[in-house]
């Protein structure tokens, strides 16, 4: 798969205490179909649109590896350069409000807060490259 650009959006994410019940909203509302996604001991949704594809967005409980996410839709936008952006964001009076999550095989991402409070996830996506040079070690 190609690597989109920076700047594009990749993903939006919903994180709630009540992910079962904003599941069935959006799926009224907007028509999505949700596929759930195993979290160990409870599922999350991956939302995609009505006519089938690709999901493009999450449902996901404020709990386990989410517990610390600000609640309400965060967009995922790519950057090239996660740890430069996160630092071109705090020079600028913003703040990383999560940890740099994922790793550099399938991707990391960090929740920013701009310096009025709103929040945005950075995605860095490994690319092409740097995907075909992990399987390459895995398999030889």
């Amino acid at each position: 798969m190609p690597r989109r650009p920076a700047g594009t959006l990749q993903w939006m994410d919903l994180t709630s205490p009540h992910a079962e019940e904003l599941r069935a909203f959006y799926a009224a509302v907007v028509g999505w179909k949700s596929t759930p996604l195993d979290m160990g001991g409870y599922e999350d949704h991956c939302m995609a649109p009505p006519g089938g594809g690709d999901p493009q967005a999450g449902i996901c409980h404020a709990r386990g590896s989410n517990a610390g996410q600000p609640g309400g839709w965060i967009p995922y936008v790519m950057v090239d350069d996660l740890d430069a952006s996160i630092a071109e964001a705090e020079r600028l009076g913003g703040e990383a409000a999560t940890a740099v999550r994922g790793d550099a095989a399938t991707g990391r991402f960090a929740v920013i807060r701009d310096p009025h409070g709103n929040t945005l996830a950075l995605y860095e996506d490994p690319g092409p490259v740097e995907l075909a040079k992990e399987e390459g070690e895995r398999t030889g």
